[in-house]
């Protein structure tokens, strides 16, 4: 690492302290809208502060309205840039957040030197650090040939088709961009691989009868058992090669208890790894169900919820590299990569050839829990990073 790259990581850092209680305030902020997603509330309400936030920093905003979809309020996308250069780089992230605990996770608090309240880990904090980090690489000149496009969409939390979805089919991702971060809670280490998902609902049919004629009803939930079965073999299989399947996190069958079942359903979750192949996992869970659905002598029908690939970026590309460079700049030791345990908005990147990683400064471990919290050193750290790489990719 070049000693030309301390002195510029203490520089961004230099100028952020200046800033600090701008940042601080403006996670709070971010946290008193209560962007619950699902349902997705008050997004559009967060858009418009964030589209407003880029206005005052100078990243000429545009506000993307989206059509309605589901439940989502409001559902919009941020985009604004900073720059002139040819060489783009992503910083992508979401401002809706998953349902609190209790509401007062929505009246953030500061203490010890963390902010705590929903989403200031999962990724309201990673958002601030994006907009500080592009506006110091902006006023310290470092941003040579790069130019930083900021991406902040509305549900990823659910998915992400409605947002980042847009951005894709309307060709507002550029397959030439140098790089994409997200500003995921990675604790300091880079995800520059993630698991895929497949999200299913099995539903089994059978024939009603009362508790009293219970020889004319076909009971669904024991053929739900017995469909759901050879599944739960299959989820331990897979753990010895680390790779995941829960079967049943959802189920519900009946009318009643005195009543013989006429339905039931149960839901499939399976995240698999980069190395496996997001249709033969489809095609197998699917050809599973009906199988033993066959053998059951019951109907079934499948409806797939969430079907998205896994992906990774090579740790040796020169934009890993380069990223790895910049973390070991600030932070003061060696990059760590690991595999993302879950799904990453990288992969609507990544799929058109773009080296993507996910690197943020909350901790996962917290992201969804009563306690979330960001500490205020490490949305610092975090933007001196995002600042170093988007100078970096320049080079």
């Amino acid at each position: 690492m070049h000693s030309s790259m301390r002195q510029s990581g203490a520089d961004v850092q230099e100028w952020l302290a200046g800033r600090s209680e701008e940042m601080a305030a403006l996670v709070e902020t971010l946290v008193r809208v209560p962007t619950e997603n699902p349902p997705g509330r008050e997004l559009g309400r967060c858009a418009a502060l964030l589209r407003d936030e880029l206005d005052r920093l100078g990243f000429a905003p545009e506000l993307i309205e989206l059509p309605p979809r589901g439940s989502l309020e409001g559902p919009a996308i941020v985009r604004g840039a900073v720059g002139e250069g040819s060489r783009i780089v992503y910083f992508h992230g979401h401002f809706d957040v998953v349902p609190a605990q209790h509401r007062s996770q929505f009246e953030p608090e500061r203490r010890d030197g963390k902010i705590i309240g929903r989403g200031t880990a999962d990724m309201k904090g990673g958002l601030v650090s994006m907009l500080y980090g592009a506006a110091a690489a902006r006023e310290l000149g470092m941003l040579g040939d790069s130019r930083i496009v900021l991406h902040l969409v509305c549900d990823e939390e659910t998915g992400s088709t409605a947002g980042s979805g847009y951005l894709r089919e309307a060709g507002l991702i550029d397959p030439g961009a140098a790089a994409m971060l997200v500003a995921e809670p990675t604790g300091g280490v880079i995800w520059h691989a993630w698991r895929g998902a497949i999200t299913l609902r099995v539903q089994v049919a059978g024939r009603e009868a009362h508790v009293g004629y219970v020889h004319e009803g076909v009971n669904a939930f024991e053929r739900m058992i017995r469909i759901a079965e050879p599944l739960t073999r299959l989820s331990n299989e897979l753990l010895e090669r680390r790779s995941m399947l829960v079967v049943g996190g959802q189920a519900g069958s009946g009318a009643g208890f005195n009543v013989v079942p006429g339905s039931a359903w149960f839901s499939v979750d399976r995240r698999f790894n980069p190395e496996e192949d997001l249709g033969a996992e489809l095609a197998r869970l699917t050809g599973m169900i009906e199988e033993a659905a066959a053998v059951a002598g019951a109907e079934v029908e499948i409806e797939v919820l969430q079907e998205q690939p896994s992906g990774s970026t090579d740790e040796r590309h020169p934009a890993a590299e380069a990223l790895a460079s910049c973390v070991e700049a600030v932070e003061g030791a060696a990059a760590e990569f690991q595999l993302c345990p879950g799904v990453l908005d990288t992969r609507w990147y990544s799929e058109l050839g773009i080296p993507a990683f996910g690197y943020g400064g909350g901790g996962l471990e917290v992201a969804h829990g009563p306690d979330e919290f960001i500490e205020q050193a490490a949305l610092h750290r975090c933007a001196a990073v995002y600042a170093l790489f988007a100078a970096e990719i320049s080079r």
